[in-house]
């Protein structure tokens, strides 16, 4: 189902949320909003199919050689001593054998060929030897043969009215192949999610201008636009808000307008100079969570109007993270993806130790992978600042540490998410 975003898409309450609640939530309210278009299936890859791709026919259409070899009948053909059968013709890849085979007789074959009617048996070329004489030529088959040996069966790798790539799949290159061994040249996807991404904060400039003293250059607007590119949708920079309410009012309201959801990174907070979140107060509704997670406890949901409003930390590290945990979901369910809110975790024993945890709390680290003589594990970035992006390029993925664990020691096993679970693995 498409359509606007429902009012209180967000809402829950005042209470501190948990990881889990946040991702619940989420998965019960939002739903794809975006229409859908027919897309040339050489253009499609990276997009979301809006509708089932069924099988109109079988995969393979026919019976096919798997071999180049000969085929003959199993009926005529002594298991135990071999055969030798005259060679009576010849079926190649889009060539196949006019007519039947007559029993006791063999045919020339290449992979892919159809399997001409009258044969069910294919021997390959390298366990054969082939006889000329006046008479013509006679195929030494060896024994041990199987009915059925060296033949791909009609339908084996797919049914006639199987549902091959379902509704909600963002498609890959083995995605398109499947399509297009089913003959569809075109399909139909979700248009792509419109996003805009702006940053805030007069001490904030765009890579490439001149620092003043307190000025700091934006990283995350460079990072957040590679991160919404590779979950399909259409990335739109609005540059930089300064710390001036009306402007940040005039700004949102407009965007709110030509996108269907802003994200913003700085002012989620809500200090004096946080003009976000009072802009967001002002044109639409808060939804404020306050995660029990670390880094990017202050991360703010919204909206304005049918328009999705996601504010990120303005730190790097918790950007990152909360883009990843959060964000990313919701683009890919709001661009009409299946929803999959929690990545793939593998359990690794950690090389490192936390003697002593503040419980109640989801802490996800950067984690890096390390090949032991007693197999990969993985460490924790040495320094646990949010603002240092020498982590986030270090990291190979994200140590989740849940909100009941006291303690970690050298060798305890945790759960690692690698950052190809988000399509950003190295």
């Amino acid at each position: 189902m498409t359509g606007t975003l429902l009012e209180d898409c967000f809402a829950h309450g005042d209470r501190l949320l948990t990881h889990a609640e946040a991702l619940a939530l989420l998965e019960a309210r939002l739903h794809p909003v975006v229409g859908t278009e027919r897309v040339p299936l050489a253009q499609a890859a990276g997009r979301i199919l809006a509708e089932p791709a069924i099988a109109p026919r079988p995969v393979p259409a026919h019976d096919n050689a798997a071999v180049d070899g000969y085929a003959f009948a199993f009926d005529g053909y002594d298991a135990v001593h071999g055969a030798a059968l005259p060679l009576v013709g010849r079926a190649a890849a889009g060539h196949p054998l006019e007519g039947a085979a007559a029993p006791g007789t063999a045919v020339r074959i290449f992979t892919g060929a159809v399997v001409p009617s009258g044969t069910d048996c294919i021997v390959m070329q390298e366990d054969v030897r082939v006889e000329r004489d006046a008479g013509g030529a006679r195929v030494i088959i060896p024994a041990g043969l199987k009915r059925g040996a060296n033949i791909r069966r009609m339908g084996e790798d797919v049914a006639a009215g199987t549902t091959v790539v379902t509704a909600g799949t963002r498609l890959r290159p083995q995605d398109l192949g499947a399509l297009a061994s089913l003959g569809h040249a075109e399909v139909t996807c979700f248009k792509r999610l419109r996003v805009a991404v702006v940053s805030s904060g007069d001490e904030v400039v765009r890579a490439g201008q001149p620092l003043r003293p307190g000025q700091i250059y934006d990283a995350n607007a460079p990072m957040l636009a590679s991160l919404v590119t590779a979950c399909g949708a259409e990335i739109h920079d609005l540059g930089v808000l300064p710390d001036k309410l009306q402007a940040v009012k005039a700004c949102l309201a407009e965007a709110a307008l030509r996108f269907d959801v802003i994200i913003t990174t700085g002012g989620a907070s809500q200090g004096e100079e946080d003009h976000l979140i009072a802009a967001l107060d002002a044109l639409g509704k808060r939804h404020l969570w306050q995660l029990a997670i670390k880094p990017g406890r202050p991360v703010s949901f919204g909206q304005i109007g049918s328009c999705a409003f996601v504010g990120l930390p303005g730190n790097p590290v918790s950007s990152f993270v909360c883009f990843l945990l959060y964000v990313h979901p919701l683009l890919k369910r709001m661009g009409g993806a299946a929803w999959r809110g929690q990545p793939r975790r593998f359990l690794l024993p950690a090389r490192f130790e936390i003697p002593n945890r503040k419980l109640g709390r989801r802490e996800f680290l950067r984690g890096i992978l390390h090949e032991t003589p007693a197999g990969p594990m993985v460490d924790k970035f040495a320094r646990d600042g949010s603002a240092l992006i020498t982590g986030l390029r270090a990291a190979d993925g994200l140590i989740d540490i849940a909100e009941d664990v006291p303690q970690v020691r050298v060798g305890d096993l945790v759960a690692f998410i690698p950052f190809a679970e988000f399509g950003i693995g190295g």
